[in-house]
């Protein structure tokens, strides 16, 4: 009798039309709602994805997943509510959650990998809060997605599970040690940890997610620069680390991004399915989506009613050989074609933040400059080697991508491309804090209409990872005025464009908390909320607001 491993994982939500993902431990018929699917293989593992189809607008519909036949979710006795499937409806208020950056420890107190390995600790986890506090709500209170804006698991700082598993299957004194995976199996393994707690398991079944990968997802820098690549590349266990990240982002997270209109047209999908053992299959996309990343979309969209998400890949599309950029030309014109239309909102989302604090922005815009050759081939050597150290690859770093989004905000938020919408906020994580921006153009450029929509920048980071002191002094200082005019000049001795933008916070100084963003819409109004975890009596964390802003 076939077992359920992992999920049921809600993935994509439509007006009329879901996806629920499974892990299962056989081949077997999965089933919820009257649908099934037939699981795939993939080198011993076992996937579904269900399509769940003529649903109405606006209901909530309880599901239970069934293999063969048999109830296989939620278990016996179960002491969680039904999962649920809620369906958008265009003319009804919208509740997104987000953020990013979350390892996988456990729940109590101190909330460390040992006693020994981490003593300032990690804190509790936002979105365990988030599960405990939906436990006390009725399904008409749930947000209606969660968006994961990157660093789901950490492939180089493992969960003390996978590390107990790694250990017991390899010569961790070799690289890539204990704390780093290295091959598929090893993924596989820390995607269980992180999403079968119970409560979590319980939270993913009922709220739909979106997701898209950062750094930690495969290493922390990863495709930071050029040279970064090379030197990971002569490394003999990285084609193993890099094959296994992607065949698990495509099965584990990227399936679920999809609709099933586009799980339809997608041919790889169709091979997989098909397969006995789809692993030759994966393993060969894989390589090429390392090697040859144009030839591969990883960004996606959604649409909540009057609101459109672009999710937009920031970190394994990269072009670094030469013109450095965040994405190819043609995906570019696959973003700016999908940010196109008469929108209440639109929301662009990005693992790295589009807007840093200004003193931050100027030193990674100078950094790429010198890095470049600006300041001579010694100083770009010593660049490149900051770079790496400092993290320095946010949108700031790719000068040409950063002035083509500010172009972008510009054209949609004049009605250049359609009727402007309300408000256009940037939703990122990364940077382990969170802050609101607030967005203004320059009058330059030739430019004859002035904006119509506010404009902002939403950063939230992390679930669960908080800074150490020494880091958040930093950030703060990177927000000053005294630091913000030492960079500029240093950016402007090299040659950088100034932004055609301008930005500045809503509030005092940025939350580095453990902590989750909402953002709720409704025709065009928008509010805009950070909440972090505080302690509590109990073993279940608390979210406690500490900002609400209205945009719109």
């Amino acid at each position: 009798m076939p077992n359920l491993l992992l999920g049921p994982l809600l993935r994509y939500v439509g007006e009329t039309e879901a996806t629920i993902w499974v892990e299962t431990d056989h081949a077997c018929e999965v089933e919820a709602l009257g649908h099934s699917s037939r699981t795939f293989h993939v080198e011993g593992h076992h996937y579904a994805v269900v399509h769940v189809t003529n649903l109405e607008r606006g209901r909530t519909y309880p599901y239970t997943i069934k293999l063969d036949g048999a109830v296989a979710y939620p278990e016996p006795n179960s002491e969680f509510p039904p999962s649920v499937i809620r369906t958008i409806d265009p003319h009804q208020p919208i509740k997104l959650v987000f953020g990013s950056c979350r390892v996988t420890l456990p729940h109590e107190p101190p909330y460390t990998l040992t006693k020994d390995e981490d003593a300032r600790g990690r804190e509790a986890d936002a979105l365990y809060a988030l599960a405990h506090r939906m436990l006390r709500h009725s399904p008409e209170d749930y947000p209606h997605a969660l968006l994961l804006l990157g660093d789901q698991i950490y492939a180089d700082e493992v969960s003390p599970g996978t590390k107990e598993f790694i250990r017991s299957r390899r010569n961790t004194d070799e690289p890539p040690g204990a704390d780093g995976v290295a091959d598929f199996e090893e993924y596989t393994h820390l995607y269980w940890d992180a999403w079968s707690d119970p409560v979590l398991r319980w939270m993913l079944s009922t709220i739909s997610t979106l997701m898209i990968f950062d750094d930690h997802d495969v290493r922390d820098d990863w495709n930071t620069s050029h040279a970064w690549v090379e030197e990971m590349r002569a490394k003999p266990w990285w084609n193993e680390r890099i094959v296994g990240g992607f065949m698990s982002y495509w099965i584990y997270q990227h399936l679920g991004n999809l609709s099933p209109r586009e799980h339809a047209e997608d041919k790889l999908f169709k091979g997989v399915r098909e397969a006995a053992d789809a692993g030759s299959v994966l393993r060969e996309f894989a390589f090429q989506s390392d090697r040859e990343p144009a030839r591969n979309r990883w960004s996606f969209y959604r649409d909540f009613g009057g609101t459109r998400l672009v999710m937009i890949d920031a970190r394994a599309g990269r072009v670094l050989n030469g013109r450095r950029a965040m994405v190819d030309d043609e995906e570019w014109q696959w973003i700016e074609r999908h940010a196109t239309g008469d929108f209440d909102h639109l929301l662009l989302a990005s693992s790295v933040p589009f807007l840093l604090a200004p003193a931050m922005h100027y030193f990674e815009a100078w950094n790429e400059r010198v890095c470049d050759g600006a300041w001579g081939k010694v100083a770009a050597k010593l660049g490149e080697r900051l770079r790496q150290a400092a993290d320095l690859e946010h949108w700031a770093a790719f000068a040409d991508s950063f002035h083509k989004i500010t172009g972008l905000l510009r054209a949609v938020g004049t009605g250049e491309r359609g009727q402007s919408p309300a408000s256009i906020v940037l939703l990122s994580g990364d940077v382990h804090h969170a802050y609101i921006a607030e967005v203004a153009f320059k009058s330059n450029q030739g430019a004859n209409q002035a904006a119509q929509s506010r404009v902002y920048q939403a950063v939230c980071s992390p679930f669960r990872n908080p800074l150490s002191a020494n880091e958040r002094r930093a950030i703060r200082a990177g927000w000053g005025k005294s630091a913000a005019m030492i960079a500029q000049k240093m950016a402007r001795a090299a040659g950088v464009k100034e932004p055609d933008i301008s930005w500045r916070l809503v509030h005092t100084e940025p939350w580095f908390d453990n902590q989750i963003a909402a953002l709720e819409l409704h025709h065009r109004e928008a509010r805009f909320r950070i909440e972090k975890t505080v302690p509590s009596d109990s073993l279940e964390p608390r979210l406690d607001t500490v900002l609400e802003h209205q945009i719109s």
